[in-house]
């Protein structure tokens, strides 16, 4: 009987360069290094993505396994590598540059992902991951072959250009739970035409795409969360920002992992705010000593 809960990070495995040079990144992957970090040996977590036959590919899979993420289903594609230039702004706030047809782009169907699929707790995903059709099937088909309580996470985690209309509404339909932030949120408001309030919104989108919860981030605003139909908010926790990026990843892990522990939502919200603002303190999306 299985004892542990099983998470899956779904899309881009990447190296974010900033000016002193790269650190490992990408969404699906800063959640997956989280959960690890934040659970230890309490939980199975994998990365499914592809790197390339390169030295930031072998680095990538080394840096996975050291943050106690599983590689056996990651795959080896012919392009290269993921990366993004990133620059920083005087306030830490990152500005993103990707690389385009990465080794991520193309992640190929096979029986050991439904294997993993069929047994998966929650799953996370976003729509960068799903800017190449190869990719983006992929990432469809695992999310069809979880089971039904499993939590499908989708971190709408938006960078222009590589998303649509087209995207965001499958997306929609095919998770449980919605995590976005408030610079996401009137992209939402606009192809939705959503209320104004921030909380009548998600409030819309939750009964117009059967949503079990929706959580909001709003950097130094706070954050909120409308589950069970009550919608509770919280102030953020104040920090000396070295850069944001990863932030909204790591927020996304300990969210996740107290939601499939039943914690209650104003104490998960505080857990996962005070989980992000460490991250901003420290450089890079995955630092070490991430605790709960």
């Amino acid at each position: 009987m299985k004892s542990l809960h099983t998470f899956v990070g779904l899309g881009e495995v990447l190296w974010d360069v900033f000016p002193t040079g790269p650190r490992f990144g990408g969404a699906p992957a800063n959640f997956c290094c989280s959960v690890a970090s934040l659970l230890n040996d309490q939980a199975e977590v994998w990365m499914v993505s592809a790197v390339g036959d390169d030295d930031l590919g072998e680095r990538a899979i080394r840096s996975l396994q050291e943050n106690g993420v599983g590689t056996k289903y990651m795959q080896v594609a012919p392009q290269a590598t993921g990366r993004v230039d990133i620059e920083l702004d005087d306030s830490g706030i990152a500005t993103y540059e990707f690389a385009e047809d990465s080794a991520w782009d193309h992640l190929r169907w096979n029986p050991d992902l439904q294997r993993l699929a069929s047994r998966t707790d929650a799953v996370c995903f976003g729509t960068l991951g799903q800017r190449n059709e190869a990719t983006k099937q992929v990432i469809r088909r695992f999310l069809a072959g979880v089971p039904e309580t499993a939590l499908k996470v989708f971190d709408i985690n938006l960078r222009p250009p590589f998303f649509s209309d087209e995207v965001i509404e499958h997306s929609l339909q095919l998770c449980n739970v919605l995590k976005l932030n408030d610079s996401e949120l009137p992209v939402l408001r606009k192809q939705y035409q959503l209320p104004d309030s921030a909380e009548q919104a998600i409030r819309t989108l939750a009964d117009r795409f059967d949503l079990s919860c929706v959580v909001y981030t709003c950097g130094a605003d706070g954050a909120a969360c409308l589950r069970d139909d009550r919608y509770t908010t919280v102030s953020s926790e104040p920090v000396e920002v070295i850069d944001t990026v990863g932030a909204g990843d790591a927020f996304t892990a300990a969210f996740v992992a107290g939601l499939l522990a039943n914690t209650g939502t104003e104490a998960l919200l505080r857990k996962a705010s005070r989980v992000a603002a460490y991250v901003c303190s420290q450089p890079g999306a995955t630092p070490k000593g991430i605790l709960l």
